[in-house]
């Protein structure tokens, strides 16, 4: 037989073997489920790490058969082409009988996968690595460019392929659990982005901070804290006192305790009246004798009593919990790192923020790069300054002296003002005017005005760090205003007892007026209906301290706003203007512009504060006005603080946790407690206003409620709970527990201390051993004369690691931190 007649048949029953192993391959594919075909065409598409052998062995086959049947040989391209047309028919008639045979048999099918074992395994290891390089990307040295491509090849190939490591009819399910990780991923992703952006006032406060540092912005921190808590406050207050009186209680005008006297009605609704919450406000939910006395009221069988007491005592309960857990959070949050080395490098390689895409979010962040330069240079500055100490003591001395004279004096002048006002209260303050009536309340936010600014001046003697001069400003200020609050508290107690002394002669009196009327219509045989407005009635002392505070609050508030607005920006437009026209530059000299108190308006906020604690009791209104204050401050102080202020001219970093301020905001807490439990427990309450109304002191309301609503054994087990038998031997036990606890921390404190010494000498000998090793390697390179250096010799070691017999010379030489390029190897090349 000739030559290509050979090669025909031979190709014949090439092209016949080719064909009935296609249809052995189809009829396997026929056997698996529908959802199994996608595997087929990616395995070819996975070459680098599951079909590069297959690659290999095909190759040789595929360039051996066209060397030898060239492109004329009835086997070669062109020879194809005369059997395409059948080729083609046969082929797409049997892919309509795969098809149709698919639909028939894809419920019942469910072999293996076309994947192997050993594939998968590979597959799953390169799916693994993608996701490592996806998370760990940004750590890379690489260009930006680089990381973006690289990120969506990463991302690409985990989205293709990651639903191929299931098996058989796990796959889907795997597939779609998959899918679920992910949304629930992006859910989480985009509920954190939703959290940040429902922070109120966050962006303006990173403005803030940009231009006026952590300092400045740590107050307005601060007072968005304190506007949640009030917040919630405000809510106990509301929601299980106010609104269920309001809803539920006898209406106005049903009794004495809730209607106008005759008297004042014809001046209730003035606003001088209403201004002075006298009038229709005093009787009303937001002052305490507006609520009535009775055990339940409403279909609910509400009981408002006891409510009112729980809800006074468990705002002062939540506000300790809420400080102390934050005081705790931000001890936790302080860390123990060590931010002082490489302080201004981390500064200059690691502050700016890649992902910005907002120019004006950019220059703030610009500014605050520059902003925390100043506090790092400043903090440099303070830590190598040196001081003439005996100068420093005396005038230290000096200016404290000044201090305790201002406060024993602002102490002396509100006990004269108030006792002046008691005067003028049993005179009649109908007989005077506005200052006298309004002379305590002056007196008091006028103090708080001028008195930090003193302490201002004086504490620029003492020559102290910026931080810790404001702790100090901080500490006089808060002595200043909790000195004036408990000289206010103690001249109004000396007016509770005149109250009480007037409470026992109208009592006697309107016994003597009820005998009266009762023996008029009994001699006339007639029912007398008297109108609730002119039943006689006493003093309610808890209203008139709860006016006090109420009055205290809102004059604290106008004096704030007026002392912006007149000073602050008042005092910036004359400079704005003026500045052209003046004899002097007033922009850096006098008056220039202000600086923000960082001191005053913390103690403002914590003294204010503090009232809030004393008075709710007593007026239940005090939160919500405070929310009021809290809320319009912030947006008139963000404004005058970028409009009318100016950066401190030493700029310093605030503590990394507010600590200090929690500690005073503590501590006026626990001051602020006093008084309200000396009332509750001491002081018995009036007999005619009021939810206590008829008890001897009011925390009877708890007894009347285990004896009427709860069975008698737990009556017992509450009163045995309640014994001061067990109450000290509890309280002992947890102070013993608290000092048991302090000196376990202080333990570990001193223990984190001495690991964070011995891990910087550490460091420190290290740096010093790379430093001589560098210079050892540098003068070895850079000496031609040294043999070492001849290409092809071998280093000449002292330590025992370098040349030497049985092999010494392969052991691998210690990693040198270098802190230059190396030389080249060699004699250096000369000129």
């Amino acid at each position: 037989m000739p030559r290509h007649q050979k090669l025909v048949a031979s190709e014949n029953e090439v092209q016949i073997e080719v064909e009935e192993n296609e249809e052995k391959e189809d009829s396997e594919e026929e056997n698996q489920p529908p959802k199994r075909r996608e595997k087929n065409w990616r395995v070819p598409n996975m070459k680098p790490w599951l079909a590069e052998s297959d690659d290999e062995n095909q190759a040789p086959t595929n360039e051996e058969e066209n060397g030898e049947e060239g492109e004329n040989s009835p086997t070669g391209r062109k020879g194809r082409k005369g059997r395409k047309g059948a080729g083609a028919a046969n082929r797409k008639a049997r892919e309509n009988a795969k098809k149709d045979k698919k639909k028939k048999d894809a419920d019942e099918s469910d072999e293996e996968d076309a994947i192997t074992e050993e594939e998968l395994d590979k597959l799953k290891e390169a799916v693994e690595e993608k996701k490592k390089l996806i998370a760990t990307i940004r750590n890379k040295p690489w260009k930006m460019k680089q990381k973006l491509e690289v990120l969506k090849d990463a991302q690409a190939f985990v989205e293709k392929f990651e639903g191929a490591l299931g098996k058989g009819k796990g796959k889907k399910f795997y597939a779609y659990k998959v899918m679920m990780l992910k949304k629930w991923m992006k859910f989480q992703r985009d509920f954190e982005n939703f959290k940040t952006a429902c922070i109120p006032w966050e962006m303006k406060i990173k403005e803030i901070e940009s231009h006026f540092g952590s300092s400045v912005a740590s107050y307005f921190i601060f007072l968005r804290w304190m506007y949640g808590i009030n917040m919630i406050l405000f809510g106990l207050t509301f929601g299980l006192v106010m609104v269920p009186e309001a809803l539920m209680g006898k209406p106005y005008g049903s009794i004495p305790r809730k209607t106008v006297p005759r008297a004042e009605q014809p001046s209730a609704m003035n606003f001088a009246t209403l201004y002075d919450f006298s009038g229709f406000a005093q009787y009303s939910v937001l002052f305490y004798g507006y609520y009535n006395s009775q055990r339940t009221i409403g279909w609910l069988q509400f009981r408002l009593p006891l409510s009112y007491l729980l809800v006074g005592i468990g705002t002062i309960a939540y506000s300790f919990m809420v400080v102390i857990r934050t005081m705790a959070k931000n001890a936790n949050d302080d860390g123990g790192g060590d931010d002082n080395s490489f302080n201004f490098s981390w500064k200059m390689y690691t502050s700016w923020d890649f992902l910005i895409g907002n120019p004006e979010t950019a220059d703030n962040k610009f500014a605050s790069i520059t902003t925390s330069f100043k506090e790092s240079i400043l903090e440099e500055q303070e830590n190598r300054k040196e001081e003439n100490i005996h100068l420093v003591r005396f005038l230290r001395v000096l200016a404290n002296f000044i201090v305790l004279c201002t406060l024993a004096g602002s102490g002396y002048l509100i006990y004269f003002v108030v006792r002046r006002s008691q005067q003028f209260a049993l005179e009649g303050l109908e007989n005077y005017g506005w200052w006298e009536r309004n002379e305590v309340n002056t007196v008091m936010s006028l103090l708080g005005m001028f008195c930090p600014t003193m302490f201002d001046v004086v504490s620029g003697l003492e020559n102290y760090h910026p931080r810790i001069a404001l702790r100090w400003q901080l500490g006089r200020i808060f002595a200043l205003f909790l000195g004036n609050l408990y000289t206010f508290l103690i001249a109004l107690m000396d007016e509770i007892n005149l109250k009480r002394q007037e409470e026992k002669i109208v009592q006697h009196n309107m016994t003597m007026w009820y005998a009266n009327l009762f023996n008029g219509s009994q001699s006339e045989n007639s029912t007398f209906v008297v109108d609730p407005a002119d039943v006689p009635r006493g003093p309610c002392w808890e209203t008139m301290v709860g006016q006090e505070f109420v009055r205290l609050t809102v004059n604290d508030i106008m004096t704030t706003y007026v002392t912006i607005l007149t000073g602050d920006f008042l005092q910036a437009v004359f400079v704005r203007f003026f500045n052209y026209c003046w004899c002097w530059d007033l922009e850096y000299g006098w008056p220039s512009y202000c600086e923000f108190d960082i001191s005053g308006n913390v103690l403002g906020l914590i003294f204010n504060q503090g009232m809030i604690w004393m008075g709710s009791f007593y007026a239940p209104c005090l939160p919500l006005i405070n929310v009021f204050r809290l809320h319009t401050s912030m947006y008139l102080q963000c404004w005058a603080v970028m409009c009318c202020n100016v950066p401190h001219a030493r700029v310093f970093k605030a503590s990394r946790s507010n600590n200090f301020y929690m500690a005073m905001l503590l501590f006026i807490l626990f001051l602020a407690m006093l008084p309200v439990v000396y009332t509750i427990v001491s002081i018995p309450p009036s007999f005619d206003c009021g939810p206590f109304s008829g008890k001897q002191r009011m925390f009877e309301v708890i007894q009347e409620t285990l004896h009427h609503d709860f069975p008698a054994w737990f009556a017992k087990v509450f009163g045995y709970a309640s014994n001061p038998g067990l109450i000290l031997p509890f309280i002992l036990l947890m102070v013993m527990s608290i000092y048991y606890l302090n000196a376990t921390s202080k333990g570990y404190q001193a223990s984190i201390l001495e690991l964070k010494k011995k891990l910087q000498s550490q460091a420190e000998e290290n740096k010093k051993r790379s430093k001589k090793a560098a210079e050892k390697a540098a003068e070895t390179q850079d000496d031609p004369t040294k043999p070492n250096n001849s290409p092809g010799s071998q280093p000449n070691r002292s330590d025992g690691t370098g040349a030497g017999p049985k092999g010494k010379n392969l052991e691998v030489p210690p990693r040198i931190a270098v802190t230059r390029p190396p030389a080249p190897k060699g004699p250096p090349v000369p000129s």
